[in-house]
């Protein structure tokens, strides 16, 4: 790659970095946000918090990277002509492919990491999350429950419990059910302990009465026991059986779906839809970088304005991706638009390899030139 093309990979790949880091910590708080309930109304540690919300990042990550890619192409391509170093090389001649060969083999190393996410780490974190949150939210009267506190869950259950001993044990416990809209039922027990098994869970009452009233009648009835298994799974929501989505498939189970898998026999569409979009992920960076280059890699002095170049790359960037998620939706139910993200890709490498080959700045029409001078010239004297 020589001196040049390595300086220029480290400068890209430095920006990436910094841009894909900087992406993924803003959009991941304002998602983190949507659970912060697991430290307000569910008592979970900060670090029970950051560890389930992380698990998206991944995902983020493979979403960001191709946008983070081509914002630091941009930025070093533009760094490079306004120091004059791209007209410096040309003038000694370089050739573009040979200027071009660095943030290919940028985008080379974001498509594998992209690749490596779609196809494994990024469905692997969205069941850690899914099973993760799960058990949190499942585990009722050892995260939510605190001694001397009522504790509502639902709007129609509330828990109470006098104290936790070291054991476990649970002391003075009181149970206010109104999940019944025909049954309002009241549970009073001296001590109980949580039981676990395979299949469910349950709040063992020991030593108390239930009082039940009934839609209609004045008076309640009232049973004793000596135990009583109160089911925690009616409404916590049990972790076994889970069926994943089509996101949290690993790529080789879109690709062989196993015979005995009903969610692909239900949704054999969205399977084919997904299977496409995780395809066309790792080619992206390579497309993105292209149209990058093509628009602001040519040599153009400092008087010549870079703008509707950049412009024009923004706006080129954005109207591939934009067709990427339209065919994958409208694939869904016309699996033949499928095929126009492909057209989309390597029409978009075809073109801008072909632009690069020419070695000439990509000049907008004269009436966009002259519409972007009067503009800035307005702005100008509304300034002044």
């Amino acid at each position: 790659m020589g001196s040049i093309g390595g300086y220029m990979f480290r400068a890209t790949m430095g920006a990436f970095l910094i841009i894909l880091v900087s992406l993924t910590v803003v959009i991941w708080f304002t998602q983190a946000m949507r659970d912060f309930d697991l430290i307000t109304s569910q008592r979970q540690t900060l670090l029970v918090f950051v560890g389930i919300t992380g698990m998206i990042v991944p995902l983020l990550i493979m979403m960001l990277a191709p946008i983070a890619l081509v914002m630091a192409a941009a930025h070093v391509l533009n760094k490079l002509s306004t120091d004059s170093e791209i007209i410096v090389m040309n003038a000694a001649g370089v050739s573009p492919w040979r200027l071009l060969r660095p943030f290919l083999a940028a985008a080379l190393v974001v498509s594998l990491l992209v690749a490596a996410i779609a196809a494994y780490v990024s469905p692997r974190a969205l069941r850690e999350l899914r099973d993760w949150g799960a058990q949190v939210r499942a585990d009722i009267l050892t995260n939510i429950v605190q001694p001397g506190r009522f504790t509502t869950i639902g709007g129609n259950l509330t828990f109470h419990i006098a104290d936790r001993r070291p054991n476990g044990l649970l002391v003075g416990i009181f149970v206010d059910d109104r999940r019944d809209p025909n049954v309002h039922s009241t549970y009073l027990a001296e001590q109980g302990e949580i039981v676990k098994n395979d299949k469910a869970s349950f709040l063992v009452l020991q030593g108390g009465s239930i009082q039940r009233l009934e839609a209609g009648q004045r008076d309640p009835r009232i049973v004793t026991f000596d135990r009583y298994p109160f089911d925690l799974s009616q409404f916590a929501g049990a972790t076994q059986n889970v069926v994943y989505t089509v996101r949290e498939k690993y790529l080789w189970e879109l690709l062989w779906p196993r015979a005995d898998d009903t969610l692909y026999a239900s949704q054999p569409d969205q399977y084919r839809s997904e299977l496409h979009d995780r395809l066309t992920t790792p080619l992206y960076p390579f497309a993105f970088v292209i149209l990058a280059f093509a628009f602001l890699g040519p040599p153009q002095t400092t008087r010549q304005s870079r703008t509707l170049a950049l412009l024009g790359m923004i706006g080129a960037v954005s109207l591939l991706r934009l067709v990427g998620f339209v065919s994958v939706i409208v694939g869904v139910r016309v699996p033949a638009v499928l095929a126009v993200q492909y057209v989309a890709i390597f029409g978009s490498i075809a073109a801008g390899l072909w632009q690069i080959s020419r070695g000439q700045a990509v000049e907008p029409a004269a009436a966009i030139s002259r519409l972007a001078t009067a503009i800035g010239e307005r702005i100008a004297r509304a300034t002044s």
